[in-house]
């Protein structure tokens, strides 16, 4: 089979990952749907910052911060880009090939393992759940050029057998993993102007779901309580707690902020600016957080992390008070 590339003439050599992935940035990857979504989205041209309303909403829980990331509808209505689920009836390469072949990506759900990108980390040492997308397929080639994290990359030979499980036999205990087919065909080109008012628009349906009371200090009484078994548990399990909470909350608070300052707004004044800045001082004391509890974690040790949650409960008060009056000012000129 001859080479697929839904994107003509992309390749991993030259290419520059979206700002939102800077080295400089305090969470330079977020989570693996939302970070696929941000590159694809660069590489297609279009402006992933104009989907980052939804991270107002976010929420603690009870054992993890919601897992944010772009929903359906909205990539729909600001790019045109249309998600569906992709039933995965038979083996995943034959649906990579007939829909690349048709002009549409796909994200699945896939084992870090088999990701050379990962390298360091996960790659042929842990079997960790994340999500890709696939743009370039050369099956004859073993080959596979996608999206992952915060770049794009390309893998091949046993990689590629193992990620599409070639040369195995048939295993009626695997279940197929979760995937989605991306249709591109009909995107959508907004100037910078409607963008910027369609996403003000949906910032104040965002905000108006945010919590009803401040997750940071439901957080703190669960971390309190959870840390004696966290500790216990050794670093492994606190690395995935921390991914799960820390990580989002953190990452959720510096998107957030960056999408605000992208948006701007003379009507609302100086608000958004000034939640802009208590989100970033969210996401900062976040860092600082993960580092501390590891070291907590790693000799087992009490630790007194009040003052950080203060810092983040009254940080995201600020920023919440701050962004309802910028977003309900902007409402009220609307036509009812």
């Amino acid at each position: 089979m001859n080479r697929i590339q839904v994107l003509p003439g992309f390749e991993v050599a030259g290419y520059r990952r979206h700002e939102l992935h800077a080295d400089d940035r305090v969470w330079v990857e977020k989570n693996c749907y939302v970070d696929v979504c941000i590159e694809l989205l660069h590489a297609l041209g279009l402006e992933p910052l104009a989907l980052l309303g939804a991270c107002a909403a976010i929420d603690f829980e009870g054992d993890n911060f919601t897992f944010f990331k772009p929903s359906h509808d909205e990539m729909r209505l600001f790019f045109g880009l249309d998600v569906q689920e992709l039933n995965v009836w038979r083996p995943l390469i034959e649906h990579a090939a007939e829909h690349l072949a048709a002009g549409k990506l796909i994200s699945t759900e896939t084992d870090s393992f088999n990701l050379p990108d990962t390298e360091g980390t996960d790659y042929q040492r842990n079997h960790v759940k994340t999500t890709i997308i696939l743009a370039d397929l050369d099956v004859e080639a073993r080959r596979l050029g996608y999206f992952h994290n915060a770049g794009y990359y390309t893998l091949d030979g046993q990689d590629f057998a193992r990620l599409f499980r070639l040369d195995q036999a048939p295993d009626p205990a695997f279940l197929p993993l979760f995937a989605e087919v991306i249709r591109v065909d009909r995107l959508v080109r907004r100037t910078p102007g409607a963008l910027k008012r369609l996403a003000r628009e949906l910032l104040a349906i965002h905000v108006a779901r945010r919590p009803a009371s401040n997750p940071l200090v439901a957080f703190q009484h669960r971390f309190e309580r959870d840390l004696p078994e966290i500790q216990g548990q050794g670093l492994g399990y606190y690395h995935a707690w921390a991914f799960a909470t820390v990580r989002q909350v953190g990452a959720a608070s510096e998107l957030l902020s960056l999408h605000l300052r992208w948006l701007g707004s003379p009507e609302a004044g100086e608000s958004l600016a000034s939640a802009a800045d208590d989100f970033e001082r969210l996401s900062a004391a976040a860092k600082t957080f993960i580092l501390k509890a590891a070291r907590a974690v790693n000799t087992r040790r009490a630790v007194d992390a009040s003052a950080i949650f203060l810092e983040m409960a009254q940080a995201w008060e600020r920023g919440m008070s701050r962004l309802a009056l910028a977003v309900g000012s902007e409402m009220s000129e609307q036509p009812v």
